[in-house]
């Protein structure tokens, strides 16, 4: 029974962890920053010629939202996807809010994602130029107040053209696009009427000015669901929490890739020019998160001649459909992965797609995880079959066991051979109960991924009381499920749907034999008790399942049991 003991570990271990990190773990909050910073493009060389972007610090008031906005003149834009603005004084994207989101079940305010640079959440995107042999001042930087020339708003077909001259021989330009989704294409074009050759680097930064506040319970920036910096650099994905970066600036060169900042839902990404070298940069300075690219390669511009630089910018929904989408049409390498399947990406990811149709059919999240449940227990019936019939066969044989046990006390190894014999004859094979955990485990993961990281079942109701499956029953026994008007701390927020599934579990555990060891037995009869209050901060969504894996495995067991007999001596 040593491997069975094992695998018991290994689940119990994994309880413990995912609990901990629902129901103990404390929500990063960064400290609010009572100032500001703008970017400067000024060039400063490193061990290589190509200019970092540097950023100059300089203290700025925290405003309101709305306040910054009116502050500045802006393009408008919207599609059926996003609505907002960009700020023509540095011409950055800082106004973002997804259409089809609300912030909270219930709620009718659509979720913001990019606000202005003075506001405390600044988040915002810039593109533009860096140089090595001309003063910086004379580039566009984030205080340069940009002209519209032609169509002042943005949307699907209509791209905005801005302009800028530094009086010194230069005029920047840059054509903004929107597609129907997530994807802003950035044209950079310089002027030069100069008599002087220019060599210029273009850069797109990312800047955001603190952590994320999250709720408590997220698994945000935990080991189960990476959120802070990532990107692709060639075939190599590289993902840094934002306290990874704090402590020490990361930089990769590539010749080709993508980078930026991801949430759990959301994300803001850069994707340089296809076939341009860059080295990218995910940096904490001047109190302020950065991701960013430069290229390696200078574009030189003649004397009276001009040359165009392009730049996706991706501020998305993590839509699976949408992604998958955009790593296929823009020939992204590994763009999907802005999703975070996990290591069990080979099964979550199939997994999503099969229960996706599922709700396209039923239109409720809850029955189609309840099919798939279904699914996964005829895929693997013969196996469960010969499984249940070996435990049921030692459950018989408990009585002989134990016979054989007091017969032989005082010797080990006679012991030893006599069970032995006794399963030879019987033809059990001890170990063959660690089948069901075994096929359940990965199972169990890749749902609970799935529910975690899948936009789609945000906010997905079940039947009754079960509103969000990505979110934990609501309802507590210690108020009898809303009858007594208290609300009780969430940690005493165990609901009917983790009891349901605690008894089916402990029910279950009465159809296996019982183990020979007391302290072993005693462990596991505590064991459904311990889940259902590890497990009820948990995705209702995998509560389901469970509950619903369990009923299945008992039904299948208690007709094994019933059809099962054995001859002892």
């Amino acid at each position: 029974m040593d491997l069975r003991n094992v695998i018991f570990a290994i689940a119990l271990s994994f309880a413990v962890l995912f609990g901990w990190s629902v129901i103990f773990e404390t929500p990063q909050i960064q400290e609010e920053s009572q100032s500001q910073q703008t970017d400067n493009n000024t060039s400063s060389n490193n061990n290589s010629n190509t200019p970092s972007v540097n950023i100059e610090k300089k203290v700025v008031p925290i405003v309101s939202r709305m306040d910054a906005i009116k502050s500045t003149k802006r393009i408008n834009f919207e599609n059926e996807n996003v609505e907002g603005s960009i700020s023509l004084k540095g011409a950055l994207i800082d106004d973002i809010t997804f259409r089809k989101y609300n912030e909270t079940l219930g709620s009718e305010k659509k979720v913001t994602y990019l606000n202005p640079e003075k506001t405390k959440e600044g988040y915002f995107i810039e593109t533009g130029w860096a140089a090595s042999n001309i003063e910086g001042t004379t580039l566009p930087n984030k205080d340069t107040v940009w002209k519209v020339k032609g169509n002042n708003k943005l949307s699907v077909g209509n791209p905005v053209i801005i302009e800028w001259d530094n009086k010194s021989g230069l005029i920047f330009k840059k054509k903004i696009e929107l597609d129907d989704k997530f994807l802003f294409r950035i044209t950079q074009e310089v002027q030069n009427k100069s008599s002087n050759i220019v060599e210029l680097y273009p850069y797109a930064q990312i800047t955001r000015n603190q952590k994320p506040i999250l709720q408590a319970g997220s698994m945000s920036g935990t080991l189960i669901l990476h959120d802070g910096f990532i990107g692709v650099f060639d075939d190599d994905l590289k993902e840094y929490d934002y306290d990874d970066i704090k402590d020490k600036k990361t930089e990769h060169n590539a010749q080709s890739g993508w980078l930026g900042i991801t949430d759990k839902f959301w994300i803001t990404a850069l994707v340089p020019e296809k076939n341009e070298s860059f080295k990218g940069e995910f940096v904490y300075k001047s109190e302020s998160f950065k991701a960013n690219y430069i290229l390696n390669k200078p574009l030189m511009v003649q004397p009276s001649s001009s040359k165009t630089s392009s730049a996706r910018i991706f501020v998305a929904a993590k839509e699976v459909k949408v992604i998958d989408g955009y790593a296929e049409s823009e020939g992204i390498n590994k763009f999907d992965l802005t999703i975070d399947w996990g290591w069990l990406y080979f099964l979550t990811k199939p997994l999503f797609f099969v229960i996706n149709y599922l709700f396209e059919l039923t239109k409720n999240f809850g029955i189609a995880i309840i099919l798939v449940t279904a699914t996964v227990r005829l895929l693997f019936f013969p196996l469960a079959n010969y499984s249940f019939r070996s435990m049921a066969k030692m459950k018989i044989l408990q009585p002989e066991l134990l016979r054989l046990k007091e017969l032989h006390k005082e010797d080990k190894v006679k012991l030893q051979q006599d069970m032995m014999a006794l399963y030879k004859r019987e033809k059990v094979n001890p170990l063959s109960g660690c089948l069901p955990i075994l096929i359940q485990i990965p199972f169990f993961f890749a749902i609970y991924k799935m529910l975690l990281i899948s936009l789609e079942m945000r906010h997905q109701p079940f039947f009754g009381w079960i509103k969000d499956l990505s979110a934990q029953d609501p309802t507590s026994i210690f108020n009898i499920f809303g009858l007594i008007p208290w609300d009780p701390p969430s940690f005493l927020i165990i609901g009917a749907w983790p009891i349901l599934m605690g008894a089916t579990m402990y029910l279950q555990q009465k159809l296996n034999p019982t183990p020979p060891d007391p302290i072993q037995a005693k462990i596991f009869m505590f064991f459904p008790l311990f889940l259902t209050i590890i497990l009820a901060p948990f995705p209702a969504g995998l509560v389901v399942y469970w509950t619903m894996n369990n009923v299945l495995t008992i039904a299948q067991q208690w007709v094994i049991m019933r059809s099962t007999t054995v001859k002892t001596k």
